[in-house]
């Protein structure tokens, strides 16, 4: 008869569920995903290949290539994820609505058993969320911030401030301080929430302080594309202190 002990080890390896992941080359915040997954959860990241290219709308448009994203959705299949997320901001964004659902066809006809995308992902959680007018904190140069500025209109939701950081890399390093920096000051009252772009820039930490301190929600760019992924699985985000996380707790699968 087997130990409670073996049992437990059986049961929490036998009931293991993924979340693929594809990631830019420069992608540096793999352990920041990882807080927002259920302890049964596994995540398999994959990353494009490297675009010798600074932070712009040309980089953008190369992560976005579908051929790239096909053959990184192959790769990532193999240990059988139950959903495949495309975690890059600025690459779902970059071709505007069309562009951002071309790339959710694109890993579902490479074989994902369901896809999103960062930018999908944050589309959802504005509108369940009933947000209409945020204002966005970016850590892109201009160009990059106005094709965000522009999804969101394609969308029905309008920008009411924007304030970007203007780096050409290095987006992971950073620091906490700069990025409450950079949304407290582009928050306004007309704003009724506010969303904090880049996969690459760290925010885990701070999602909670800034919703008590501005009062209203915090979204951001990995928060959005965990919740989105793993609901899609009827599963949970793990976090305290997000308002996405509380009230878009999805059904049980």
């Amino acid at each position: 008869m087997p130990s409670e002990l073996s049992v437990a080890f059986v049961d929490s390896t036998t009931h293991q569920r993924g979340i693929g992941v594809v990631a830019p080359f420069d992608f540096a915040l793999d352990r920041e995903l990882w807080r927002w997954v259920p302890d049964n959860v596994s995540l398999y990241l994959t990353r494009m290949p490297y675009f010798p290219a600074p932070v712009t709308v040309q980089m953008a448009t190369s992560l976005s290539e579908r051929s790239t994203v096909r053959r990184a959705t192959r790769d990532v299949l193999t240990p059988g994820p139950d959903v495949v997320a495309y975690a890059c901001a600025s690459g779902s964004f970059v071709h505007g609505v069309l562009g951002e659902r071309l790339l959710v066809r694109t890993m579902v006809d490479a074989g994902a058993p369901a896809a999103c995308t960062t930018s999908g992902a944050m589309v959802e959680a504005l509108a369940l969320l009933g947000v209409r007018s945020p204002a966005i904190a970016t850590p892109y140069v201009d160009d990059v911030t106005d094709r965000l500025i522009d999804y969101l209109a394609e969308n029905g939701v309008r920008t009411v401030a924007s304030n970007g950081l203007g780096l050409l890399g290095n987006i992971w390093r950073v620091p906490y301080r700069t990025v409450v920096d950079i949304v407290r000051a582009v928050d306004t009252p007309a704003a009724d929430a506010l969303y904090i772009s880049c996969t690459n820039l760290p925010t885990y930490d701070i999602i909670e302080p800034l919703e008590r301190a501005l009062g209203k929600p915090v979204l951001t760019a990995n928060q959005v594309t965990m919740w989105s992924a793993l609901r899609a699985m009827g599963l949970p985000a793990v976090g305290t202190g997000q308002s996405l996380l509380r009230r878009g707790e999805p059904s049980a699968a």
